[in-house]
């Protein structure tokens, strides 16, 4: 795959990461439903053979399951890919997430991810949010700013190599940037999610920040795998099932935007969940796109969409797909 800079940074990345969500497993506020572990270090390792160079994943994934998965799956690797991870969500004992932007509650954080993930540094930490469950700032201890000084520190100290956001506004980069610099942004996009495209992206295009974009296929809502069936079999302790995009009305709009996706695919000899990750791919502001990966089978059917070529008639069909779905 070919290699693009991510912002100002050292680090050359594959168009495609591999997301390290789904495989910390169920029982948790956001979670996926069960996840075998041997399964998620095979699809990690598929990943890394077809190329991709990086894998993100989060302390609270899993309430840090997901973490101690990655390291266990690249621990005799040499050279080890990228590893990305994400602080400020934190939890008790009995597994209430909570958020927190206190400098000693990020170093605490960063500490207990080196661990679980087995290395002497992360390559790109990130605030994985700026406030929580939509709610202003202020309910959390901490601040934007507060937070990012602990990175900076952090990274004068070797422990983490880069800093980055995650679903920040415009607002909130330009005072993260009042501190210090950020290597990128990591906020939602996809076709059934393009609200960073007004002010978002943007910002990160003229302040050189990149951005790595998560849930490209709408939490596989359209990689063409996704039924009714697949939908309403889906475990009580899977996040998706409480979504709007997978519930009526919205479901069946979606699933036609996905039949417009899987006719550009037969042309491009992609399938849907690839033409969606492209279509990401193909706005200039975009560095790379996270993957979330369960199986070593699902890679088959996703990393090609570093070599999909949408054409400028593509775009056009898919927009008349989204304006049929928004009717």
């Amino acid at each position: 795959m070919t290699l693009r800079t991510l912002g100002q940074s050292d680090l050359k990345i594959t168009p495609i990461g591999i997301g390290a969500w789904a495989i910390g497993g169920g029982k948790w506020e956001f979670a996926w439903g069960a996840q075998d572990d041997k399964e998620s270090i095979a699809a990690i390792q598929a990943g890394l053979d077809c190329g991709v160079n990086w894998i993100d994943t989060a302390a609270v994934y899993g309430l840090g399951h997901s973490e101690t998965v990655v390291g266990q799956a690249i621990k005799r690797l040499r050279p080890r890919p990228y590893v990305f991870t994400k602080c400020s969500l934190v939890w008790d004992e009995s597994g209430n997430i909570s958020h927190n932007l206190q400098a000693a509650s990020i170093r605490r954080e960063a500490e207990a991810s080196l661990k679980r993930l087995r290395i002497d540094a992360i390559d790109l930490y990130q605030i994985h949010w700026p406030a929580w469950h939509g709610g202003p700032e202020g309910r959390s201890p901490g601040s934007v700013e507060e937070a990012v000084g602990a990175l900076a520190k952090l990274k004068a100290e070797g422990k983490i190599r880069n800093i980055g956001v995650s679903n920040f506004d415009a607002q909130q980069m330009q005072r993260a940037l009042n501190v210090t610099s950020i290597t990128s942004l990591q906020p939602p996009y996809s076709l059934l999610a393009t609200d960073v495209e007004s002010s978002i992206l943007p910002f990160a295009v003229e302040h050189g920040i990149g951005v790595i974009v998560y849930s490209p296929m709408a939490s596989g809502l359209l990689t063409g795998a996704m039924t009714r069936e697949r939908i309403a079999a889906l475990p009580e302790d899977d996040w998706r099932k409480k979504s709007p995009n997978f519930k009526e009305p919205l479901l069946s709009r979606n699933l036609r935007l996905v039949d417009t996706l899987r006719s550009i695919g037969r042309r491009r000899q992609a399938t849907p969940g690839e033409v969606a990750i492209a279509w990401t791919l193909w706005n200039p502001a975009v560095t790379g796109a996270i993957v979330g990966v369960r199986s070593a089978q699902q890679v088959s059917g996703i990393v090609g969409a570093a070599d999909v070529k949408l054409t400028a008639g593509d775009m056009q069909e898919i927009e008349h797909g989204l304006a049929q779905q928004a009717a």
